[in-house]
């Protein structure tokens, strides 16, 4: 007995009328395999079908469901979606199937759309979702068959592209979540020379509610699909003013290594450093410190990603470090701007692993009796800056005077504002800070 928690039936002919004899020999082998996969027991059925517009939305499907709804194989429910565009039609329906945790999914359709499927599929899901997909064979009308083999020798040259296409279509159509786009921005980092800033979680497309909505960050661990995640980035470039194209981010593997843009690329790096102009370097942070170095003098710039181990393993004086030997930065001359990250109101790591950061500082820890004492990697952080020569006026976090320019938030405590892995767990989303050096 098959195990799926939702099946979609993929009946999208170009067309209108439901009742035709292609549509009902479609739905019939559709429904014939279903029985034999489940017998009277289909999970909740999604039927696709094509939308245009000479057809009276729901008129005719008010009738067809009063035809097919008593049947015993679908008395989980049955549902159909409707639209000109198969991108909406699937994007509907993941909505639908990601609010009730659903991941395991039956597609039953002709086998002359099995290629297309499949790349829709591998564009608007990721590796989380178990898609099984079955065919059936339809005998479709001589003129039919012609339009078939037309489609078919399209998607054998194009069709990924055209499927790339109509998904990006859709998703630029969609409204904004959570408001407007903003990006913060440090008052340390000149603006003449410098473009920079780091994102929130409002203003883009990503509806789960940990990802919701400026998701900048897309694994097969997670459900945001790397085309949602590129449009929020199409978002944030175009309120930002920088283009997608140029934008490098770190490898994240929470060490030390610092990738000298230009020189050979590291397989993982978690800093970057560069004198390129227009380049949209960036660190991504989700309670990890998202840090940013400029130097005005020499006109270079640096992002880095610390988390605790990086922190430990000094990956702040790490890219410091590679800007004066790179690009022959003056220690007193750079700038560093700590970003929205984890506070020590909300981050715990065990005695031991507390006992490093308790020698670099006593106060970097709260409570070292305990099994799990209050890290302070900001604190941390700032020390070995300034241990490493860093000015501690051009290092800018939540001890400013001015709470109004702090941008050393914590990410726990303002669900509002950013992503947090600590508060939200394993499917959480991305924030980045992100640095460029204006052409």
């Amino acid at each position: 007995m098959s195990r799926e928690e939702a099946v979609l039936i993929d009946l999208f002919d170009p067309g209108c009328p439901l009742h035709n004899q292609r549509n009902e020999e479609a739905l019939n082998c559709a429904l014939n395999t279903l029985e034999k996969c489940y017998g009277t027991n289909a999970p909740f059925t999604y039927l696709m079908l094509h939308q245009d517009s000479r057809c009276v939305n729901g008129t005719q499907d008010i009738s067809f469901v009063a035809t097919i709804q008593h049947l015993k194989v679908l008395k989980n429910g049955l549902q159909i979606v409707r639209n000109s565009s198969m991108a909406a039609i699937l994007y509907s329906i993941k909505q639908d199937i990601d609010r009730l945790n659903i991941n395991k999914i039956l597609v039953l359709l002709p086998q002359q759309r099995k290629k297309q499927m499949g790349m829709f599929l591998n564009l608007l899901f990721t590796e989380i979702y178990k898609f099984r997909i079955e065919t059936f064979e339809v005998h479709y009308e001589t003129d039919y068959v012609k339009h078939l083999n037309g489609v078919s020798q399209v998607a054998l040259e194009d069709y990924e592209k055209y499927t790339r296409r109509s998904i990006q279509e859709h998703l630029e159509s969609l409204a904004p979540l959570k408001g407007k786009l903003e990006i913060l921005k440090s008052y340390l980092i000149p603006e003449d020379i410098f473009l920079h800033g780091y994102t929130t979680r409002s203003g883009g497309i990503s509806y789960i509610p940990t990802l919701s909505a400026l998701n900048l960050f897309s694994s097969s661990r997670r459900r945001d699909p790397k085309m949602v995640v590129a449009e929020n980035f199409r978002r944030l470039g175009e309120v930002a003013g920088f283009s997608p194209k140029n934008y490098v981010p770190v490898k994240v593997d929470h060490a030390n290594n610092v990738w000298i843009m230009g020189k050979p690329q590291p397989d993982c790096y978690d800093g970057i450093v560069t004198n390129q102009r227009g380049v949209v370097i960036a660190a991504p942070g989700a309670d990890c410190i998202p840090l940013l170095f400029c130097d005005p003098v020499t006109k270079a710039c640096g992002a880095a990603h610390s988390g605790w181990k990086g922190t430990l393993l000094g990956v702040a004086m790490a890219t410091v470090n590679a800007m004066m030997s790179e690009y022959g930065s003056h220690v007193k001359d750079i700038l560093v701007v700590l970003g929205p990250s984890v506070g020590p109101c909300c981050f715990t790591l065990s005695q031991q692993e507390a006992k490093a950061f308790h020698a670099i500082d006593p106060q970097c820890v709260r409570q070292l009796d305990s099994p799990n004492p209050y890290i302070d990697i900001r604190r941390a952080t700032r020390i070995l800056l300034e241990r490493g020569g860093i000015l501690p006026e051009h290092i800018q976090d939540e001890s400013v005077a001015d709470k109004n320019q702090n941008l050393t938030l914590c990410t726990s405590c303002h669900p509002d504002k950013f992503f947090s892995h600590v508060r939200d767990g394993t499917n959480f989303g991305t924030q980045i800070g992100f640095i460029s050096i204006k052409e």
